[in-house]
């Protein structure tokens, strides 16, 4: 049965884009792959009619989903016949309100995957935002992960746009291996990122960050915080303004929305229009206040080592009022096979750096915990539990005024469930936490 519907999802996802012919732009990347997503469709916006996954759409399911407009029905037959219905008439009668631009995310998991997504639909630009060692158990080394993420530049349309992140060694590798390969189809490379080498590039970053109310609580009713930076594209440069947002990971996502808006015929003055309707995205770095008058850091989403790094680096940026805390709650980072241990462990060497007090959860628990220890934490600001609830409770009752909480693991971790028993305002989790339907409330 799952191989008859996915192979009615593509056969109906091919003839619709056959029919409405949109344009395809193709997001992958170890991290950083949905904040991309979000902002290059809010660029493009301004210009075309744009359709995004909705939920985390980026599978042999859920990119045809996509492309044909549904939502995944479940188990429902009934609900499965209704998608199947919509897809054949918007193939055989059209639909004038059909967007003429598909920004898509592409996910890995196995070795084929990003392939078999660009044969599905071919994009006329990619975008390959970060490659670090994340979903690479079922991979026979690093190096051959690097090459399925190049992929997805390898298997443009004529005439297609690789953007490339070009502060990551990794994934500049792929213009190498594209530059010797005559059956790739791409004939331009637009990099981005913070290096005077990049061709869109970001200088005179800064985040601003609003540490409390004078009573030491927090009320995040206004902005509290912003990224600023100049974008900088060719001889064009105009200030940018991200409200409400943090860490480089939204610049990164910025970077590559404008290389892509400027490959479309956008003016920088329209990009960074678009960029200014971003707004925090559940389980994304989101800032939600916390009991007692602490400040969440919601990163629930996910979590691999770089995006780790970079959530570490957003707390360092935050200086907690006269007797309050950095807390970091922490959950495992999946998927990362031969390199869990040493991984997590460099985790937890980089947790020492920052934080004043560290709660793990899980079975990796105890290698993050190896790592703060042998990096000098006190082993009195360690705390370890099996499973995210547990650390919620004991939070519930140490943390404190002023405190500044991160919360991260991968989605295995649940670290959302932390989150939710911290929250000043629970009644909310269902606006602003990730994962809060379906089945992810039966787990």
């Amino acid at each position: 049965m799952k191989g008859m519907i996915q192979w009615l999802l593509a056969f109906f996802a091919r003839r619709i884009l056959l029919r409405h012919k949109p344009m395809v732009v193709a997001v992958t990347g170890s991290v950083g792959k949905t904040s991309a997503k979000n902002a290059i469709a809010a660029v493009l916006g301004a210009k075309f009619r744009v359709r995004s996954p909705i939920e985390n759409y980026n599978n042999e399911f859920g990119v045809p989903l996509t492309i044909i407009g549904a939502t995944s029905p479940g188990k429902s037959l009934i609900g499965w016949l209704l998608v199947f219905l919509k897809a054949k008439g918007t193939w055989l009668l059209g639909d004038s309100s059909y967007p003429n631009m598909l920004v898509l995310e592409y996910g890995l998991d196995r070795p084929g995957d990003i392939k078999k997504l660009c044969r599905l639909a071919r994009p006329d630009v990619g975008v390959l935002t970060a490659i670090s060692p994340v979903h690479v158990e079922y991979f026979e080394s690093f190096e051959r992960l690097i090459e399925e993420k190049g992929e997805i530049v390898k298997h443009l349309l004529p005439n297609g746009l690789a953007v490339l992140n070009g502060d990551d060694a990794n994934v500049l590798s792929t213009k190498e291996t594209l530059s010797r390969d005559k059956h790739a189809n791409v004939t331009k490379t637009v990099t981005y990122g913070f290096g005077e080498a990049c061709d869109v590039r970001a200088e005179q970053y800064r985040i601003e960050t609003r540490v409390g109310d004078p009573d030491g609580s927090f009320d995040l009713g206004e902005e509290f915080c912003a990224i600023h930076f100049d974008l900088v594209i060719g001889d064009e440069r105009a200030p940018v303004v991200l409200r409400n947002l943090l860490g480089r990971g939204q610049a990164y996502s910025a970077l590559a929305a404008a290389a892509v808006g400027k490959h479309f015929g956008l003016t920088i003055d329209e990009i960074v229009a678009g960029l200014a309707a971003l707004a925090p995205q559940p389980g994304r770095m989101r800032p939600i206040p916390g009991i007692k008058g602490c400040l969440l850091l919601d990163d629930s989403y996910n979590a691999a080592p770089a995006s780790m790094v970079t959530a570490l680096e957003v707390l360092r940026q935050f200086e907690p009022p006269e007797g309050a805390r950095r807390v970091v709650a922490l959950g495992k980072m999946a998927e990362l096979g031969k390199y869990s241990a040493d991984e997590h462990r460099l985790l937890g060497i980089r947790v020492a750096e920052v934080a004043d007090l560290l709660v793990c959860v899980g079975e990796e628990a105890r290698d993050i915990r190896r790592g703060a220890l042998e990096a000098g934490m006190d082993e009195a600001d360690i705390q370890v539990f099996a499973a995210a609830m547990e650390a919620g409770r004991w939070l519930d009752f140490n943390v404190g005024k002023g405190d500044i909480v991160l919360v991260k693991g991968s989605q295995s971790a649940r670290m959302e469930k932390v989150t939710k028993d911290l929250m000043a305002e629970p009644l909310r989790a269902s606006e602003l936490l990730v994962r809060q339907s379906g089945k992810w409330l039966e787990t």
